[in-house]
């Protein structure tokens, strides 16, 4: 990993919108599919990922969830298991409820959070599985009350056939009901507008490639979406008390995500900066994704050295990570000034994949700098919110006036006329 001192690091961050031929093959994926339905969806699951399928056997039988629990370990089963607690019991502390106020002239007002009615939810896999994803997209919807939770995933995983027995495992422990054999932006077609095999839902989540981020994209509008998930990033801001071995082995925890992931070093110490280079080159060694994890170090890595603290959260804040460790003499020092950053770990022993797979909040946070406006996703996200006004009439004869002067002011007669017309009546 390269070193630098803080006045030679340019952020610059790039976001992928993809390029003009994928927008175009996004575009006439999802017109396929809604205008042809299973028959679309079905010759592009043939066309892409290279099995063919009817209409009759897109759903994932009960059966074929139950089965799975016989290819994988006991060990694994009792792992899902106790992530899925932890996570639900994190996110059940997220859950608002409804109010009302009442005045004493008897308006009322409040706010109603009800749940979203069907949710789709994808999961990844291309290139690896990641059962770990399945509990972080459908425990939060449960928890909001989700009625109708429906997960599609590839027909293939990493290139064999057949959906990868983790992620059925994972889906039957998350609860998932309705399931389907489908991936890519045809999958995002087919829960944005529906076909015969597939209802329509109300909202899309889940990480993808360029190909489902840019259908999200598309489709949103027709449908909610999370986010449009870019490369995995961290930041780790630390002083000379970090263990330098600690350090090495959490920035290549995101270094394998893939080659446009993103792993920085801030510190003020000189010393660790270069211990750390030695363990990243020395770990890198014996990395089964070595070649990934060396391709995104060189790209999007570097060990950035900083005069003092104060500069180092400043340049925290500028970047707004998705993953922030802070691992320093007293972490919560440094927490104070932190104010961009999707997931924050304090301490030596907090290392992002704590959080990724087990502590229980969510892993699914926001990327390319988008931490400065966006949150992780939550309870709320699988929520809407409707208003309630209940205006008295000691209130509007009260009120009526001004709200008559705000809307013939802003040009809006029948506005005015529409609170006018009782004034009269009322008043008389």
């Amino acid at each position: 990993m390269r070193i630098v001192r803080a006045v030679d690091f340019k952020l610059h961050r790039e976001v992928d919108y993809g390029s003009p031929d994928q927008i175009a093959t996004v575009k006439r994926i999802l017109n396929a599919v809604r205008n042809e339905g299973d028959e679309a969806l079905l010759r592009y699951t043939l066309e892409f990922d290279r099995v063919s399928l009817a209409a009759n056997v897109l759903r994932v039988e009960e059966r074929e969830m139950t089965a799975a629990y016989e290819e994988v370990e006991p060990s694994f089963v009792t792992a899902i298991r106790e992530a899925a607690a932890n996570i639900r019991a994190f996110h059940e502390k997220q859950k608002r409820s409804s109010w009302m106020d009442v005045q004493p002239d008897g308006t009322l007002l409040g706010q109603l959070i009800r749940p979203l009615k069907r949710v789709g939810v994808y999961v990844p896999g291309g290139k690896a599985a990641y059962p770990s994803s399945v509990l972080m997209n459908v425990i939060p919807a449960q928890v909001a009350g989700v009625d109708e939770i429906v997960m599609v995933t590839p027909p293939a995983t990493s290139g064999r056939a057949g959906i990868d027995p983790y992620i059925r495992v994972a889906a039957a422990e998350a609860g998932v009901k309705e399931m389907y054999r489908v991936g890519g932006a045809q999958a995002i077609a087919a829960l944005a507008y529906g076909t015969d095999s597939i209802k329509p839902v109300d909202k899309i989540c889940g990480p993808g490639n360029i190909y489902v981020a840019l259908a999200k994209r598309e489709v949103y509008g027709v449908v909610d979406i999370d986010s449009i998930a870019g490369p995995s990033e961290i930041v780790v801001l630390a002083d000379e008390t970090a263990n330098p071995a600690y350090v090495a082995a959490d920035l290549l925890s995101q270094a394998e995500h893939d080659e446009m992931a993103s792993a920085v070093l801030i510190t003020n110490s000189s010393e660790l900066a270069f211990q750390v280079q030695a363990e990243v080159e020395q770990q890198l060694a014996s990395l089964p994704r070595r070649e990934i994890a060396q391709q995104s170090l060189e790209q999007y890595g570097a060990i950035i050295i900083v005069e003092h603290m104060a500069e180092g959260i400043a340049l925290v804040n500028r970047m707004a990570p998705e993953h922030l460790e802070i691992v320093t003499t007293e972490p919560m020092n440094e927490l104070a000034g932190i104010e961009n950053a999707g997931a924050i770990f304090l301490g030596s022993y907090s290392s992002e994949p704590v959080g990724d797979y087990f502590a229980g909040p969510n892993h699914i946070i926001p990327t390319n700098g988008t931490a400065r406006f966006s949150s992780p996703v939550d309870v709320d996200m699988f929520t809407k919110k409707s208003s309630l006004i209940r205006y008295s009439k000691e209130a509007l004869l009260r009120h009526g006036d001004t709200i008559i002067a705000l809307a013939r002011h802003e040009g809006l007669e029948a506005h005015a006329r529409a609170i006018e017309i009782r004034l009269d009546q009322e008043r008389m």
